[in-house]
């Protein structure tokens, strides 16, 4: 009984916490054609859980390393900047990025966003889990469905309302700023906890995203 708690509390965090992963996907895969969005769809989402299934055997010990989440919030802010310019989704829609998306570029895009964005939910089922690589991996395997049906979903709605764009960009961004927040190093050298600070670097996350993304597309 103990078991099917903790397994059913693993799923319940994956469903909860999967959702800016689904943004990432249905954002990265929306400029492939339909056959070639689907496949980057499932391949994204299958290398992202296996990649996150591997970090939470090592997620209490690597999110000790001080600037590690500091390093992967910058990540993830250039990761929404790309997104946001290759989403064609601002107010000058006929400017369009000169780049072409190709499935393995929306595959690498799933795969390290995920990854860095996956640094707290692991921690908080591996918490959860007690050591229990079993139900890890089971609770783990569940949100796959729930992920690939979610960013189809959104990619739907991205193709009729590209401006939904800012909204997905909006949400990686205050995700990025949290996790600079709660980097252990960076913490300790410059915030020092500071609890205004907290709140309001994730909201200053936001409009740096979109003026960044708005004054690339400009450039080219």
């Amino acid at each position: 009984m103990d078991s099917a708690i903790i397994f059913l509390e693993i799923a319940l965090i994956n469903v909860l916490l999967s959702g800016d992963n689904a943004i990432v996907i249905a954002m990265a895969s929306r400029q492939l054609p339909a056959k070639q969005r689907k496949a980057a769809i499932w391949w994204g989402t299958f290398a992202a859980v296996g990649l996150r299934c591997a970090l939470t055997v090592v997620a209490l010990q690597l999110l000790q390393v001080p600037y590690l989440q500091a390093a992967g919030a910058i990540l993830l802010l250039m990761i929404a900047v790309k997104l946001l310019i290759d989403s064609g989704g601002d107010a000058d829609a006929h400017v369009k990025s000169k780049k072409t998306v190709t499935l393995a570029g929306a595959v690498w895009t799933i795969v390290t966003a995920d990854f860095i964005m996956s640094l707290d939910n692991v921690l908080a089922i591996a918490a959860v889990a007690e050591g229990d690589i079993v139900l890890i991996l089971l609770g783990i395997a569940l949100s796959i469905p729930m992920i690939v049906w979610g960013s189809q979903a959104l990619g739907k709605l991205l193709s009729k309302f590209p401006a939904l764009s800012y909204i997905g960009a909006a949400l990686l961004a205050y995700a990025a700023g949290e996790m600079l927040m709660k980097d252990p190093g960076l913490n300790a050298a410059v915030f020092h906890g500071n609890h205004t600070l907290s709140e309001l670097i994730p909201m200053l996350c936001i409009p740096l995203v979109i003026i960044l993304a708005v004054l690339r597309k400009r450039a080219d």
